[in-house]
């Protein structure tokens, strides 16, 4: 579910193509926020996924869908219509790759420095401080944390900020140790 968020080449001309309707238009801000809420509901729900990823859904099922969510979350014109059309050109599936590339582009025009946290279980809210103090320690300007539960990493955290991971994370060193253990 992860690579579901990657960036392709699709889903960057999507984005800049809703980023550059919603800023002529001053709907920046809540595009974003319908993206924002968008990508939240793709985590938790299987059907959305299942809705704009599976090729046996027609792209008509697909545009109706999406629109009908649209207008139940009562998402902005602009967002709307932007789903119904990524639905009807067959391009649902790039969906998460459309909110990566707008997220890119409006941190690049706003200035905006944004940190995904990753950890094996929910950080409490004075972890959530420590890790927002050091974050902007580090970069300078405060940054805007998301933070996300994997299971998998086991323990410890994995933190990306733009292109850059930083792994701190159980399953990672482990993984260390097993490969030098290997070699030795």
């Amino acid at each position: 579910m992860a690579d579901d968020f990657r960036t392709t080449e699709v889903g960057a001309r999507y984005a800049q193509a809703l980023f550059d309707l919603a800023l002529e238009t001053g709907k920046l801000d809540a595009v974003r926020a319908d993206l924002k809420s968008l990508q939240a509901a793709w985590i938790e729900s299987a059907d959305l996924r299942r809705l704009a990823t599976s090729p046996v859904v027609a792209a008509e099922d697909q545009q109706k869908g999406l629109t009908a969510i649209a207008d139940k979350a009562r998402f902005d014109g602009t967002t709307r219509n932007f789903l119904g059309l990524l639905a009807q050109n067959g391009r649902a599936r790039d969906l998460g790759a459309v909110i990566t590339g707008f997220e890119t582009l409006y941190a690049a025009h706003t200035g905006v420095v944004a940190a995904e946290v990753v950890s094996a279980v929910a950080l409490t809210p004075a972890q959530t401080t420590r890790i927002r103090s050091a974050l902007s320690q580090a970069l300078g300007k405060d940054p805007e944390m998301t933070a996300r539960v994997d299971a998998s990493i086991l323990g410890g955290l994995k933190v990306k900020v733009g292109s850059t991971l930083f792994d701190a994370s159980l399953k990672t060193k482990l993984d260390q140790m097993k490969f030098a253990l290997k070699r030795a």
